[in-house]
């Protein structure tokens, strides 16, 4: 992409030259993973001449949106654990774009300096952990696999439903504390980076092996907006690059939206692997 197209990207299209090709409606899942991938997309979108809508959904209703084609796209699939449930009964309804993420994990993490280092220690121990898991949203795949976690390895612990947000507040509180805690976790997330953690070891193997995040679109992209297509196609990164705008985003006051700006901006040589070649 040459440089003057993205010199104008950078500072922001025209809503005339965004109306010439119409809106690209992007679905995403209120994690902090997803929300940096998402709206780094709205600004490779936004480059292209695209206006980009964005709609927070649960899970489901995510995957729902862009089945029905009430949403373009969404680049918050985590497969092939996290969203089986979703792929399952959705998957003949939308394309499958690929990954533009590898290197996920599930599991319950504790912070570095609890003694247990397996999932098969929390019952000798729950009194340290208050007898609970700290889980989020009760739709999330992750939710329902620790809920299978709980059966097989007959944990006397309660599996607490949340949201993100309320996770990671009680991880900050027992830390700041020192006290014991076990959550519902994954990889890549801000607080990785923040605090010093640990998975539990998953000896029957429940939570599976490493998972990829795809981008997912609906049918009939490709024909309607070709170009936002093949940026959606085209994108794909690593964990520290998702790591660097999810710590940013963590900063009091911050703006996802001008954050992933910044990443763009700072990051030509990747953003111009994922954007259409321009005369």
């Amino acid at each position: 992409m040459g440089t003057a197209v993205f010199g104008l990207g950078l500072l922001g299209t025209s809503s005339a030259y965004a109306q010439d090709k119409g809106t690209v409606h992007l679905a995403y899942v209120e994690w902090s993973s997803e929300v940096a991938s998402t709206n780094v997309m709205r600004v490779l979108l936004e480059q292209a001449g695209y206006d980009v809508k964005m709609s927070s959904l649960t899970g489901a209703a995510m995957w729902q949106a862009v089945a029905n084609g009430d949403a373009d796209a969404m680049l918050a699939a985590w497969l092939p654990t996290t969203h089986e449930d979703y792929f399952e009964q959705l998957g003949d309804k939308v394309e499958d774009l690929g990954p533009n993420l590898d290197g996920t994990k599930l599991g319950l993490v504790v912070p570095a300096y609890t003694e247990i280092t397996s999932i098969e220690e929390l019952n000798d121990n729950a009194k340290k952990f208050n007898n609970e898991i700290i889980g989020i949203d009760p739709g999330a795949g992750l939710q329902r696999l620790t809920g299978d976690v709980v059966d097989q390895y007959e944990l006397k612990l309660r599996l607490r439903d949340g949201t993100d947000a309320t996770m990671t507040a009680a991880l900050a509180n027992a830390i700041q504390n020192k006290e014991d805690v076990v959550i519902t976790a994954w990889t890549p997330h801000w607080m990785f980076a923040r605090w010093d953690l640990k998975y539990l070891e998953d000896p029957k193997g429940v939570y599976g092996g490493a998972e990829q995040i795809h981008t997912i679109a609906r049918k009939g992209l490709k024909d309607d907006k070709p170009e936002a297509y093949a940026i959606l196609d085209a994108f794909n990164w690593t964990t520290d690059d998702m790591g660097e705008i999810m710590l940013m985003n963590e900063e009091a006051g911050s703006d996802p939206y001008e954050n992933a700006k910044k990443w763009v901006e700072a990051n030509p040589e990747k953003v111009q692997a994922w954007m259409p070649a321009t005369e």
